[in-house]
């Protein structure tokens, strides 16, 4: 392996009789360079909008969700659900109850969910960020405000700022009877919009945050809740607190982690991904089997020496090690110097983002965001490793196959 390594090292860096081996030779060299720095630098743009997306789900999706699989609503107060929260792992539990309800202000009306959320929901924070208009307040005292998504308030004509009417909210009594005056079927009461957010528009078009007591008095609930949203003190122990508390609660009700409570979403993230993935893996091939013209030059330009190392007593294997590792030379010097220039790049436009997104004026970021993760360098620098392995072998193998044949040839010359 030591010779066959070190006459490949020669044969890559020395000078060829024929100048169009050199450029074949740097042109393959190139193209892989080009196509690991393009797989890293996409693989990190897409991590970047992954990370982007995620982060403004998770202002509104807790780390944990727990809801019932019977019914609509479930009992807090049960043991099984009084002994999950008491885990070490949980730093808030808030308690919602949500269900449709019809708002009407001045003259617009529109059908949302109303989430009331317990007090511990005003000790968290999480969707302050998200607040375009007002605080996200949802008490003073024992004033009641309400947090709207940004479609609702839209629809509604609501602006925090200009709102001196309070918010018309209507929900259907349960145990109303058919009466003349439709009225008397619903339950009425009112609150004042304290600030509006923006999220997303699957949850800015649809939900309406106030307190649980507002929704317990609308919606006829004086006890059960719809879910029980947790924070963790630790996000990553979400599978710990997972397996640890799916035997205490049972059947009867379902633990989510924020995967699970957006599958979708991750999955179209990871879809599109390793869509992106394998196109620019096509083009790394494309790439790549430049060596097997360049190695197939190469053999042509060395036959007298593969003449002399067959007379010397070298066999078919030596041989096919030389170009082998030449190709694979090739391959890595173009892989290494593609990552390196990638993580550069990345690096570069994480500091200064000095690529710009044309018209971001109106979203929260302006530049393309990256991250980056060991893992997809691994990825990529195991894809070029195989796919130059797979080029090269293929290559020595076609090339050297009639060493014998150019043996016989010099001899005769």
């Amino acid at each position: 392996m030591k010779l066959a390594f070190f006459i490949a090292k020669r044969y890559l860096f020395a000078k060829k009789s024929t100048n169009a081996i050199n450029i074949i030779s740097g042109i393959s060299t190139l193209g892989v360079f080009i196509g690991t720095a393009a797989l890293v630098i996409i693989l990190s743009v897409f991590n970047g909008f992954e990370g982007l997306v995620v982060s403004l789900y998770n202002k509104f999706s807790p780390d944990i969700k727990i809801e019932s699989t019977i019914g609509k609503t479930f009992d807090p107060n049960q043991i099984e659900i009084q002994t999950v929260l008491k885990s070490d792992l949980i730093k808030h539990a808030v308690f919602v109850l949500e269900d449709k309800v019809l708002l009407r202000y001045n003259e617009n009306q529109v059908i949302a969910t109303l989430k009331g959320m317990s007090e511990e929901y005003e000790t968290m924070g999480s969707l302050d960020s998200a607040i375009t208009q007002g605080r996200n307040v949802l008490r003073v005292g024992e004033q009641y405000f309400a947090v709207l998504g940004s479609g609702v308030a839209y629809r509604l004509g609501v602006f925090v700022d200009t709102a001196y009417e309070p918010i018309l909210f209507f929900a259907p009594k349960k145990s109303a009877r058919i009466s003349i005056n439709p009225a008397d079927e619903f339950n009425q009461d009112e609150v004042y919009a304290s600030g509006i957010f923006q999220v997303q528009q699957e949850f800015d078009d649809t939900y309406v945050l106030a307190p649980i007591r507002f929704a317990r008095n609308l919606l006829d609930e004086e006890q059960k809740i719809s879910s029980i949203e947790i924070t963790l003190k630790n996000e990553e122990n979400h599978v710990v607190f997972k397996k640890s508390n799916m035997q205490t609660l049972g059947n009867s009700y379902i633990i989510k982690n924020r995967y699970e409570q957006d599958e979708l979403l991750y999955k179209i993230l990871n879809s599109e991904k390793w869509a992106v993935y394998f196109i620019l893996t096509f083009v790394l091939i494309i790439a790549i089997c430049n060596i097997i013209g360049s190695l197939t030059m190469l053999v042509i330009d060395k036959k007298k020496d593969i003449a002399i190392l067959i007379g010397m007593g070298a066999d078919h294997s030596l041989i096919k090690r030389i170009f082998l590792l030449e190709g694979m030379m090739i391959s890595m010097i173009g892989a290494l110097s593609g990552l390196f220039f990638g993580a550069v790049f990345c690096l570069l436009q994480i500091k200064y983002g000095f690529i710009t997104i044309s018209g971001a004026e109106s979203l929260t970021i302006t530049a393309y965001p990256m991250i980056m993760k060991w893992t997809d360098f691994v990825l990529v620098f195991t894809t070029v490793l195989v796919i130059s392995f797979i080029a090269s072998w293929l290559s020595a193998n076609l090339s050297v196959k009639n060493s014998g044949t150019i043996k016989e040839q010099l001899t005769v010359q």
